[in-house]
């Protein structure tokens, strides 16, 4: 399904993504972790041509996506609340979202069924544009947005922000049913360890724009070795400082002395 190969995307001097080469089987379940700055959605712009990349290749069903269009027709992705068109109301966007896949207001109306119990009656039917939403509902009308057209490749940039634990929950239960229901392909990118193990058979860590684990995911078996991976990077950072700070100490006191 997805073949990245020789990526690289620098901002100045610093490197965003390295990565040699990754593979993503159609109908696999993918989830991207990392901390933030790990480069998740520079990577996730530059699969979705809205970054051009400095060097390398990312290719859908063969196709280099800075070179073609056709995968687009089969792609939905939502990474943040400048997707949507906001002085749209929700009705509006989905409809017209609809029109670009072909769709009509009833199929339209048909397929924001699944979703009643994630809108939880906060997001149809209250006569207001999207500009007027909340952070949690903006979230979820891009979220809906992207899988109105059943594209057989899901991208979501950090789903779970913004929403509620009940939302969480609801969200978690959809995409599992989707990737399911349709084969298709999901990737999600998330910094929350829980939400991503709970759902993903595979996992990427990225870290400096380098995915430097490819874990497989069976009955969260992952999340142990995530954990540690998180705990020890923390620790390391700690030491760090501490160092910093005892060089910045060992300074200062070497100045007074000289200035005595």
């Amino acid at each position: 399904m997805i073949t990245i190969d020789q990526l690289q995307k620098r901002f100045g001097p610093k490197t965003a993504i390295d990565i040699e080469h990754y593979d993503i089987a159609p109908g696999e379940m993918l989830g991207l972790v990392g901390n933030n700055g790990a480069g998740k959605t520079t990577l996730f712009r530059l699969m979705l041509d809205l970054l051009q990349a400095d060097r390398g290749t990312v290719c859908i069903d063969g196709t280099d996506v800075s070179r073609s269009e056709d995968w687009k027709t089969h792609t939905g992705a939502f990474i943040d609340e400048g997707f949507l068109i906001d002085y749209l109301t929700p009705e509006e966007y989905f409809y017209f979202i609809g029109r670009m896949y072909g769709l009509g207001k009833e199929a339209v109306d048909e397929r924001l069924q699944p979703f009643e119990r994630f809108m939880n009656g906060e997001v149809l039917g209250q006569k207001k544009l999207i500009r007027n939403y909340s952070m949690g509902n903006k979230q979820k009308i891009g979220i809906i947005s992207a899988m109105l057209h059943h594209p057989r490749l899901l991208i979501l940039d950090e789903p779970f922000n913004f929403l509620d634990p009940s939302s969480q929950s609801v969200i978690k239960h959809l995409l599992q049913r989707y990737n399911e229901e349709h084969q298709a392909t999901v990737i999600i990118s998330s910094h929350n360890l829980n939400h991503t193990v709970d759902i993903c058979p595979r996992i990427a860590l990225l870290e400096h724009g380098v995915i430097i684990r490819d874990l497989q995911n069976k009955d969260n078996s992952a999340e142990r070795e995530l954990e540690a991976y998180f705990n020890l990077a923390v620790e390391e950072e700690i030491r760090e400082e501490e160092k910093e700070e005892r060089e910045e100490q060992e300074i200062q006191t070497n100045n007074n002395e000289q200035q005595q």
